[in-house]
């Protein structure tokens, strides 16, 4: 056990040692009450790399007492999984019990391979658990789908990748030597993947420093230590990580230096051009639209081009995008949002501003009192838009950065407008 990596020798046998995930294996929670039954039923795992979807795999098999087996869609085939199957269906004739199949990144597995798991799942001769870091909505069959639970893994916290450092330097039965400044900055490094996090502690595990290192020195080290990228594996979500940091803190030159380092290791620039997009609205948003416009443009023309013509282009994105002002606003509003509308149920609009297209929905008051907002001196009725159980909610929070704080000048005004009433409500 000793050869093997450290994240491998601390892998929970039990789903209580299990780090993190608390909203599905805390007391009560839908994992925790599945294997306290000791039956469960297949499911899929969405989460991020390292957030536990392996572990959490073989503490199913182990709390539930069932044969596990796993497979992985990158390296397995037909023939593979038909061995899979007959051996499943041979134990489960002798024993009546199924056999636990995990398989990694099953949604790399297309259509055909997909639809001969369906079978041996109905008739109870396997458990699947299946892995994946892609939206299961997109990547899987609609009838696989219908037969699994699916359950979404986080990242591991601040506090998850604590507890697991702690874990380590028992195990180790000593401190890594940091700093308690370094140690919070290696956390961070870590990015909520603790299997990546555990690969640094051992890295840094098996090295003697004479004197604790500071953050600066466990960059240095790091960064020397640091492994060929690997653009499907931990390498890919380690730089891009990087470089969506680097765009976050304005800083052009990292940003421009990690996009370098992602091309020089093969990594598709269209991927990277799609997560240039994503950033634009979710750390830029409104405090400058023009980003998003400009994430657009530089992604179309990079198509258009292709390499290494087109990478120019992408620079160009890169380089407006860390320079804009920033704000999360748009990606904390939406959010609180969309928990208010789970918290609120199917509660109805008001009638006011519903249509009545038929005699018997103008009778129930449909449309009603609604005020044409063009209609008004100001372009604005101030009408309430929410459910009537529900008072006015202020979901979105701009920033007094950018294009912004022109937005707070609006919101302002209609507010004032608002609260006067003067067209009813």
């Amino acid at each position: 056990m000793k050869n093997r990596p450290l994240a491998e020798q601390l892998r929970p046998q039990s789903f209580q040692d299990i780090v993190g995930q608390g909203h599905l294996l805390g007391q009560g929670k839908p994992l925790a009450r599945m294997m306290e039954r000791g039956k469960i039923t297949s499911l899929i795992l969405w989460g991020p790399p390292g957030s536990g979807k392996t572990t959490l795999a073989h503490s199913l098999a182990n709390t539930c007492h069932l044969p596990f087996v796993a497979v992985s869609a990158v390296f397995s085939g037909v023939a593979e999984l038909r061995k899979v199957f007959e051996t499943a269906k041979h134990h489960f004739d002798e024993t009546g019990m199924p056999t636990l199949l995990f398989v990694d990144e099953i949604h790399r597995f297309n259509r055909a391979q997909q639809d001969s798991f369906l079978p041996y799942v109905e008739k109870g001769e396997i458990v699947l658990v299946g892995a994946t870091t892609e939206n299961p909505s997109f990547e899987l069959n609609g009838a696989l789908l219908s037969r699994c639970q699916v359950f979404t893994l986080k990242r591991l916290s601040v506090s998850d990748l604590e507890q697991l450092l702690g874990r380590a330097e028992q195990h180790l039965e000593h401190t890594l030597p940091l700093t308690p400044e370094a140690k919070s900055a290696l956390i961070e490094m870590a990015d909520g993947d603790g299997r990546a996090f555990l690969n640094l502690v051992e890295s840094l595990a098996t090295e003697s420093f004479s004197v604790p290192l500071t953050p600066s020195e466990l960059t240095d080290f790091v960064s020397k230590r640091a492994p060929l990228y690997d653009k499907a594996q931990e390498g890919h979500y380690n730089l891009i990580s990087a470089l969506h940091k680097s765009l976050r803190g304005s800083d052009v030159d990292a940003a421009l230096y990690w996009f370098a380092r992602m091309l020089e290791g093969g990594e598709d620039p269209l991927y990277i051009g799609r997560r240039l997009i994503r950033f634009a609205s979710e750390d830029i948003g409104m405090a400058d639209p023009q980003a998003l416009v400009q994430a657009l443009a530089g992604v179309e023309a990079y198509e258009r081009l292709g390499s290494p013509e087109g990478e120019l282009c992408l620079v160009q994105t890169l380089v407006y995008l860390a320079t804009a002002p920033k704000s999360n606003a748009l990606y904390r509003a939406f959010p609180a949002a969309r928990r208010k509308a789970r918290d609120s149920g199917s509660l109805m609009p008001p009638k006011h501003i519903l249509n009545a297209p038929t005699k018997l929905m103008k009778a129930e008051g449909y449309g009603k009192g609604y005020q044409y907002d063009h209609d008004t001196p100001e372009g604005f009725s101030g009408q309430n838009y929410f459910p009537h159980e529900i008072p006015h909610q202020t979901f979105y929070h701009p920033l007094e950065r950018g294009f912004e704080r022109e937005i707070i000048k609006r919101l302002l005004y209609w507010e004032r407008l608002r609260k006067r009433n003067v067209y009813g409500k």
